[in-house]
């Protein structure tokens, strides 16, 4: 991974093939999104959906309009081919994952760019705490849980959470680090026993890849943007595209600039 590659630099690399992989660790400083698109007579619903979830959900911007695959205050953006991975919807199933989405684009399609966990780890890591997935070098591990969204029409599901393990008091440290940070989901939702949150067996997560635990560390869950997935399954729409998990769009604002002081 690169953390000194600017956004631009690593878009260009996404956009000509040469990085696929998860984007975590890469142009560090910068604020990383998970991505939803829609057709439009499914956007004021979805829309809806973030504003009632904000913590799994948190809008960061939308394109201008329909069909519009720029979304200027995030950067010189394409979003067909500025992803590393997307995932294909039809009817709620994903029927395929792609590098470039540039054939399927439609005149009514709507993006919308959601917070990612992945800026509030660099606020982790300058505080001195190590985050596991990336000290580690793999994908976030990612669990489906029995925590209820709020729905908005068709879209509802189970809320889906990341997970890094800390210490005691490094978890406190944490809570307090990621309350600055709501737009890309703030403090966790949960520390401690996963089945509380119907979480049965941390080695085998849902999405992503599993990580070290050692015995005196403490799971430490926080909302995820893949939570847009699991109502997307909910809500059948005949057409949608998300990212991949772990795969990003690198936008050029600055995680700075979604602090909350």
């Amino acid at each position: 991974m690169d953390g000194q590659l600017s956004p631009g630099a690593l878009r260009q690399r996404v956009r000509s093939g040469e990085h696929r992989g998860n984007t975590s660790g890469f142009a560090a400083g910068y604020v990383q999104c998970n991505i939803v698109i829609l057709p439009a007579d499914w956007a004021n619903d979805f829309l809806r959906f973030c504003q009632l979830n904000p913590k799994p959900c948190p809008l960061v911007a939308t394109s201008n309009a329909p069909g519009d695959p720029a979304i200027p205050p995030l950067g010189d953006i394409d979003i067909r081919s500025d992803v590393p991975s997307y995932r294909v919807f039809r009817e709620g199933e994903v029927t395929e994952e792609l590098p470039d989405i540039t054939r399927l684009w439609r005149d009514d399609l709507v993006t919308f760019a959601l917070g990612c966990s992945f800026s509030f780890e660099e606020a982790l890591l300058a505080d001195g705490l190590e985050v596991r997935n990336v000290s580690e070098g793999v994908n976030v591990p990612m669990y489906r849980t029995d925590i209820d969204c709020t729905a908005a029409g068709p879209f509802a599901g189970k809320m889906v959470v990341s997970m890094r393990p800390f210490l005691a008091a490094d978890a406190i440290r944490a809570v307090q680090i990621c309350t600055r940070f709501p737009s890309v989901h703030g403090a966790p939702v949960h520390l401690g026993e996963p089945g509380l949150i119907g979480i049965n067996n941390l080695a085998r997560p849902d999405y992503g890849d599993a990580v070290t635990i050692a015995e005196d560390e403490l799971p430490v869950f926080w909302a995820c943007g893949v939570t847009p997935q699991v109502a997307l399954e909910a809500a059948r729409p005949p057409f949608a595209i998300t990212h991949s998990p772990g795969c990003m769009l690198v936008t050029d604002l600055r995680n700075s600039q979604l602090a909350v002081l």
